[in-house]
């Protein structure tokens, strides 16, 4: 019997999940670096969707003392990648919440106090390791910088030039049409559909506040269709921070959840997905 790849790997979520990583990985505090390796692990705790690093304890230029908190006052943000996935927690929940056992830690550095920033698990095959918030410390991957979180070797983004006709409408007014859109192709998510700016109706639309980091894209700026109860934060750009996505830097998008898109004719189903919802 055959087995979909994809069923696999969101079978996995409910467990704790490990894989090396050969690059050189780099964290600092307030400009001072508290690590520097080549043996750190790329580590998702159960019901987690996105990792985070785990370095080897002798590694670390800190000391690691006990933390007053539990982990237990940070909310849990349950999601579903898809309606037929497992509810997983959105990546938006707090480090501080572990879905594994082990012993929570401060981070202590000649220039500060990270509190509740590292994690002993108590697992064999992580024994040795502690795992670092992401969201406490500045990263390099190499000599590059990296954001959000680390980049998933099981996860992966294709983008390719189409002429197809790609339509996008919200209440039966058509806010984009095109011919030249970048098709984005990304590991468990819907198709994205990046358009080029000359080809949306920018001007019925307000520039948003709202501002987002993908470590595979870059920082995303949004736009709101005001005239809709569902335009809100409905479309998207990213800059131009990394190499990887240079096909869509300054391209739009949408949510396919939230508006009428067709593609060569063919009106496309609404993906159920975290940003059904305005947000």
């Amino acid at each position: 019997m055959a087995t979909r790849l994809s069923k696999v790997l969101l079978e996995s979520f409910p467990q704790l999940r490990y894989e090396p990583t050969a690059k050189r990985v780099r964290a600092s505090l307030a400009g001072i670096t508290v690590v520097d390796t080549l043996r750190a692990y790329l580590v998702w705790e159960p019901r987690r969707i996105t990792p985070i690093f785990a370095v080897p304890e002798p590694e670390l230029r800190a000391e690691l003392t006990r933390s007053g908190g539990s982990g237990t006052e940070v909310p849990e943000r349950g999601v579903r990648l898809s309606a037929d996935a497992p509810v997983s927690l959105d990546p938006r929940t707090g480090f501080g919440r572990h879905t594994t056992s082990g012993e929570q830690l401060d981070v202590v550095a000649a220039t500060g106090v990270a509190p509740g920033a590292a994690f002993r698990p108590d697992d064999a095959d992580l024994a040795g390791y502690i795992v670092l918030d992401f969201d406490a410390f500045d990263w390099l991957e190499d000599d590059e910088e990296i954001i959000g979180h680390p980049r998933d070797p099981f996860h992966r983004v294709d983008i390719r030039a189409s002429s197809l006709r790609v339509e996008v409408a919200l209440d039966g007014v058509t806010i984009a049409s095109t011919n030249s859109a970048q098709f984005l192709y990304e590991t468990l998510l819907p198709v994205r559909y990046y358009i080029p700016p000359r080809d949306v109706r920018l001007d019925l639309m307000e520039e948003s506040p709202k501002r987002t980091v993908c470590p595979y894209k870059g920082e995303a700026r949004y736009w709101t269709y005001p005239d809709s109860v569902n335009g809100r934060n409905i479309a998207w750009s990213y800059d131009r921070r990394f190499r990887d996505a240079a096909q869509i830097h300054s391209l739009v998008s949408f949510f396919n959840e939230r508006v009428d898109l067709t593609v060569d004719g063919v009106l496309q189903p609404r993906p159920v997905t975290p940003w059904s919802r305005p947000g």
